[in-house]
């Protein structure tokens, strides 16, 4: 297949192309413009005719800052305008591509508790929440027939060369991890290796529509930072309390660390696809065991 990938150069799309170019197929990073007519260099319509998929992963990091007013915009601007523009383009084209798998995030779902989340479920509240559905929204222009269109909500990824994984690896090392908060709060993860098989899966399945990127596990904050600490053999017994997090993160630190949901990948799994690491001590073993062996 030929596949034209934006947000190629962030740390799932480096995975994605690896895997992919791997495999024998041809990937191609979309590169970003500098305006807002031309929000990537050289994609029209005719252009993306020359692909069999698109896949868009770009989006500013939304744990790079805190969260002022300025980067909650950038946050939001980066995934619309580069999905608008995409989506718009993408309905003009013809014959090709067959298939757009657009990005979101199970963020859309909000603060959901014990809650079990399937992609049959509601949008729920908060600035994620809001982020997600516009940029959910800015995808709808693609449908054209014969085009396949897929929205994959990524969870939380587990992967040894950044994101939500590296951050937390420290604390670990120097023995200073603990829960956050109350610990009781869902963390509904998947691990690299897996989110970069079920995208393969979905440019060669049949399915469209939401589709939650998760693996059947989820885990309390209290579960995963037990199974961090077996993984690392390093203790950990400091707990972060809710009132430090926000003091020093803000917004970010409620919705983010201290808020959670059970998300449930039905559609992967009533679809026939197979998790590789879908256990989560497993999963940490496999993304942190030259580390764990460094540090034990």
């Amino acid at each position: 297949m030929k596949i034209a990938i934006a947000g190629a150069s962030g740390m799932v799309g480096k995975a994605l192309t690896k895997s992919l170019t791997g495999k024998g197929h041809t990937v191609t990073a979309l590169k970003r413009g500098s305006s807002a007519d031309q929000v990537f260099v050289n994609v029209t319509p005719e252009y993306l005719e020359g692909f069999d998929a698109v896949i868009n992963l770009a989006g500013e990091n939304i744990a790079a800052k805190r969260w002022s007013d300025e980067q909650k915009k950038l946050i939001v601007d980066s995934r619309v305008s580069t999905t608008s523009f995409l989506a718009n383009a993408l309905s003009k084209t013809k014959g090709n591509p067959k298939v757009f798998i657009n990005a979101s995030a199970i963020g859309i779902y909000g603060n959901r508790g014990n809650e079990s989340i399937t992609e049959e479920s509601s949008p729920g509240a908060g600035f994620l929440a809001s982020t997600c559905k516009k940029w959910e929204e800015a995808a709808k222009p693609a449908k054209r027939d014969g085009l396949r269109v897929v929205i994959a909500r990524l969870g939380v990824v587990l992967s040894k060369e950044g994101g939500a994984l590296n951050k937390m690896l420290l604390p670990f090392q120097l023995g200073a991890g603990g829960v956050l908060g109350s610990g009781r709060q869902y963390m509904s993860w998947i691990e690299i290796n897996d989110l970069v098989k079920a995208f393969e899966f979905l440019l060669e399945n049949n399915v469209e529509g939401v589709v939650n990127m998760t693996s059947p596990n989820p885990a309390t904050n209290a579960e995963f930072t037990s199974a961090m600490a077996k993984v690392l053999s390093r203790p950990a017994i400091l707990p972060a309390p809710a009132f430090g997090l926000k003091l020093i993160l803000g917004e970010m630190a409620q919705e983010m660390l201290l808020d959670g949901s059970l998300v449930l990948p039905a559609k992967l799994e009533k679809a026939g696809f197979k998790f590789d690491y879908a256990n989560l001590e497993k999963a940490l073993n496999h993304e942190l065991k030259a580390t764990a062996g460094s540090v034990a």
